[in-house]
């Protein structure tokens, strides 16, 4: 088999699905992850359909995910005084399953390393130069190394995709809008609760300990690993919003797990370039979408698998890989979280609240995002495994 050594970048849950099948498949596994650990917590993530249980079903994790799922519970839209106005569904933000995505990651974590995959926290590539029987990588503290394929599951804003494709400008679209998580303590009640002003949105309560922002925002510069700077940009945003929210800023001001990122989709054209390919939101990245985890998930299996069949030929795998994926993955190129979630005017708010009153609507959209996570047919890859 060729190319048996194989770098990913990115230990959140694309690069830990990916490393579980390819490992499965013989091949030997290194994840390199910026982040000195796991990260815990962050937002829930979700399962839908049949195509996507189906893929858990056959990592032996399926039992172990349903363990940990968080229930989807639903979330009340209130007013500026707490009364409730609308409800929104557990089903249509939880899916069929949901889990802490930080959950998800531990799971996938502990699964990889007990079957030998390696890896290496605390540090990043800073370069990767192709040759004739290799990827030569260098790291920011680890010493080079020379792996047969590189593989970024490093997320929207890949490092792999920018070394080796070109600028972040030329593939990621910013959609006008930033979301944030933080991981807040208070009692913000048993039941979820969404608060909306025309462009913003706060939302906290319920089992999930994180609270989720949305704002409307032109660009922002700012360091994502900076957690004061991201206090900062979240005070400045919410300040003079009604609610809770003064209580809720005041949390955030002790956290000390804070996310702010930009909701932003991604266009690429080919998934690979020589021995490197995308998988996850780093090739077909949509925030807040929907689809983002169970796409990372199937898609680490479809590479793996095409990876197998070709027995190591990265050229006629990554060839598969996109052909057969590139379909699905058309779910993530459309829509915007950000007006949904946090429209900028009153009347954008109204209507919003109506769709989930509206039953027969409501129904409509959620056949339509059951068909969209059904939307490929998978191969069974199990006569590639390595004996």
């Amino acid at each position: 088999m060729e190319d048996t050594d194989i770098l990913i970048s990115g230990a959140s849950v694309a690069g830990p699905a990916l490393a579980y099948w390819l490992n499965h498949y013989g091949f030997n596994v290194t994840v390199v992850e910026k982040a000195p650990a796991l990260r815990p917590g962050g937002q829930a993530v979700d399962f839908k359909g049949e195509t996507h249980l189906t893929v858990l079903e056959r990592m032996g994790i399926l039992e172990d995910v349903r363990r940990l799922q968080t229930g989807g519970a639903d979330q009340e839209i209130v007013d500026a005084n707490g009364r409730r106005l609308v409800v929104m569904p557990g089903e249509f933000t939880g899916g069929d399953l949901e889990i802490q995505r930080g959950d998800l990651s531990r799971l996938l974590y502990e699964r990889t390393v007990a079957a030998g995959c390696e890896y290496v926290f605390g540090d990043s590539i800073t370069s990767l130069t192709e040759t004739a029987g290799g990827v030569h990588v260098t790291f920011e503290r680890g010493a080079p190394r020379v792996f047969g394929l590189v593989v970024g599951a490093d997320g929207i804003h890949s490092n792999v995709r920018r070394l080796a494709f070109g600028p972040e400008s030329d593939y990621v679209r910013f959609l006008d809008y930033y979301y944030a998580l933080v991981d807040i303590r208070g009692n913000f009640g048993a039941t979820a609760k969404m608060y909306n002003e025309p462009g913003r949105l706060v939302s906290t309560g319920g089992p999930k300990s994180a609270a989720l922002f949305v704002f409307a925002s032109q660009r922002l510069d700012y360091d994502r690993y900076d957690v004061e700077q991201m206090k900062r940009i979240l005070l400045d945003a919410y300040a003079g919003m009604g609610w809770r929210t003064p209580e809720i800023l005041g949390a955030v001001r002790q956290a000390d797990d804070v996310y702010v990122d930009s909701i932003s989709q991604v266009r690429i054209d080919h998934y690979s370039k020589g021995r490197v390919a995308l998988l996850g939101d780093a090739a077909y990245g949509n925030t807040l979408g929907g689809f983002g985890t169970g796409l990372a998930m199937v898609g680490a299996y479809v590479l793996a698998g095409e990876l197998a069949e070709a027995g190591g030929n990265h050229r006629v795998a990554f060839r598969r890989y996109e052909e057969g994926f590139r379909e699905y993955a058309k779910i993530a190129k459309s829509g915007n979280a950000g007006p949904f979630l946090a429209p900028r005017t009153w009347r954008g708010i109204r209507m919003r609240n109506w769709i989930f009153r509206a039953g027969l609507l409501f129904k409509i959209m959620m056949r339509m995002a059951d068909r969209f996570a059904t939307g490929i047919r998978l191969k069974d890859y199990s006569s590639s495994v390595r004996r």
